[in-house]
């Protein structure tokens, strides 16, 4: 698959996480809380996509899903904002598959109408990287022109409801921060750059997707598992995060539970005929 060039003017998350492309698998990827959760989006992955696909993937970090990806048999173009993250997962897939079929593009979301039209069965983002982008509806349309009908679109982002958050924060008294994810906006800052962050409702991105593609499938990941800002207090609590961990098997489904955990993993299917 062809990694040729495209226009990417980086926004402002894609120059955040350069600076962060260097410690994010340390600090979240290899982590205990950051594997819990990748292991409960990949148990609903394996489900999604089968081997000889074609998939996007939007956000991929540092390669991680990727290369899970390419152990399925999926044929993977992975792009990122991020071009110091692009090029971590393009050293990451030539060591760790050198066979595979991963293609590794400098491209934020924002551009992906430059792709070639319906070359793909499927389009995968996994921990929140859609959360950045302002305008959903127009990504939504963008993402239909690429994918062929019922196509399969799974797509993780952090809630704006998080009940673990919202009851760590109070527990310490600080308010405004267990509550920065309500009004549906934030600002974040990694190494002193800015962007925005946006939390849609459940009912807002169901609409943000309406009328090319449909909801399948809906999963609460980090429900009783903590956010990895916690990592620290997991470790010290093994036998806790071991059965909040059996808990979350139980409760990730459950209408009414699963949209206040830490992320919700949506499966949209492209539908063969949008209505007018």
């Amino acid at each position: 698959m062809s990694a040729s060039s495209f226009s990417t003017n980086t926004p402002p998350a894609g120059l955040a996480f350069d600076l962060a492309a260097s410690s994010y698998d340390e600090t979240f990827t290899s982590s205990l809380i950051g594997r819990t959760q990748r292991n409960s989006v990949w148990s609903v992955l394996q489900n999604t996509f089968r081997a000889g696909d074609t998939v996007l993937e939007l956000n991929c970090g540092t390669g991680e899903d990727a290369l899970q990806l390419a152990r399925m048999g999926v044929t993977v173009l992975a792009c990122d904002a991020s071009s110091e993250m692009v090029d971590i997962a393009r050293r990451r897939a030539g060591f760790l598959q050198p066979q595979s079929s991963i293609g590794v593009i400098h491209l934020p979301t924002e551009r992906v109408h430059e792709l070639e039209a319906g070359m793909f069965d499927g389009v995968f983002s996994n921990f929140s990287g859609l959360n950045c982008i302002e305008d959903l509806p127009a990504t939504a349309a963008a993402l239909s022109r690429l994918v062929k009908p019922e196509s399969q679109l799974l797509l993780c982002f952090s809630t704006r409801f998080c009940i673990t958050e919202i009851l760590y924060f109070l527990s310490i008294g600080r308010w405004r921060k267990a509550f920065r994810r309500c009004s549906g906006r934030t600002v974040a800052i990694i190494n002193q750059h800015t962007f925005a962050v946006y939390y849609p409702t459940l009912r807002q991105l169901k609409a943000a997707f309406h009328p090319y593609f449909k909801l399948r499938l809906c999963v609460g990941i980090g429900v009783t598992v903590p956010p990895s800002y916690l990592e620290g207090w997991a470790r010290r609590h093994p036998r806790v995060f071991e059965v909040l961990c059996r808990l979350e098997s139980f409760v990730a489904s459950l209408p009414g539970v699963r949209n206040f955990g830490d992320h919700i993993l949506l499966r949209f299917e492209r539908v063969s005929h949008v209505e007018a």
